[in-house]
């Protein structure tokens, strides 16, 4: 199956030393993103090898694969539950979880719109969604294109199959699905190297890119709210109707002329 064959692929790159270098990068982001987000449901898509919901301290976290072998072969390095499922057609109801995180996991679908929509539809609304990708406007993205259009030209360097979604119009499926941009960052500047040490060498350029190109890195992250317009808050809306039944009501004091005879 192309889709096994790609996540296998991905995880084998994964090991090499960029692949390293990126999954310490996604680590350090995903951590932070999470630590602070409450709830009770939280679900990741794919990519075991990064245990994205290792900080997070909802009491109920899955992690969904979608081949039977990566369940064979997956220690889960936090608690949770590990579950076989299409990632277009989850077993959870509409509104029920309160994050989703997919560490490259549209990159990797068959079909990343109805991936995308099927999140769309298990989150509640205010839910939360994480999102990784590989930012094909990079130059590790410059890289492994001239490595497909050139005959004879360098080796790719990033995993070859897979659909590398850029973000700008990553942004525009999430708008139109009613998802609202809260942060967005992109990381690992460093020149597509494939030596541990020559990538270790790069590491000054690191700040430098984040300050001045920052739209250019090798990796973006996007963490988005699921807004329902047309939403009423219920108990906001409970404690102004108090504060109005509470003001004191102004009496309107009219004077009457007396009328002589």
């Amino acid at each position: 199956m192309a889709g096994e064959a790609a996540i296998i692929e991905l995880a084998a790159w994964l090991q090499t030393p960029p692949g390293r270098y990126l999954l310490a990068w996604e680590q350090a982001q995903m951590d932070a993103a999470v630590v602070d987000l409450f709830g009770f449901h939280a679900l990741q898509l794919g990519l075991p090898e990064l245990p994205g919901l290792r900080s997070n301290r909802m009491p109920h976290r899955w992690l969904a694969l979608q081949h039977p072998e990566q369940m064979q072969s997956t220690a889960l390095s936090a608690p949770g539950v590990a579950l076989h499922c299409e990632f277009d057609s989850l077993p959870f109801e509409s509104n029920s979880l309160d994050l989703v995180v997919l560490p490259h996991a549209l990159e990797l679908a068959p079909d990343p719109h109805q991936t995308l929509r099927e999140v769309e539809r298990v989150l509640r609304p205010e839910g939360r969604l994480v999102i990784l990708g590989l930012n094909p406007a990079s130059l590790w993205g410059l890289r492994q294109n001239l490595g497909q259009v050139l005959p004879g030209g360098p080796r790719l360097y990033l995993p070859q199959d897979g659909d590398f979604i850029g973000y700008w119009r990553l942004r525009d499926w999430l708008r139109l699905l009613s998802f609202e941009v809260e942060a967005a960052q992109f990381g690992c500047y460093c020149p597509p190297l494939r030596s541990a040490a020559w990538l270790q060498r790069w590491d000054w350029v690191e700040p430098i890119g984040a300050r001045w190109w920052p739209v250019l890195g090798a990796v973006y992250f996007i963490k988005a709210v699921k807004r329902v317009h047309g939403m009423r808050l219920i108990g906001l809306e409970r404690k102004r109707s108090a504060r109005r039944s509470a003001a004191p009501a102004v009496a309107v004091q009219q004077q009457h002329k007396e009328q002589g005879p």
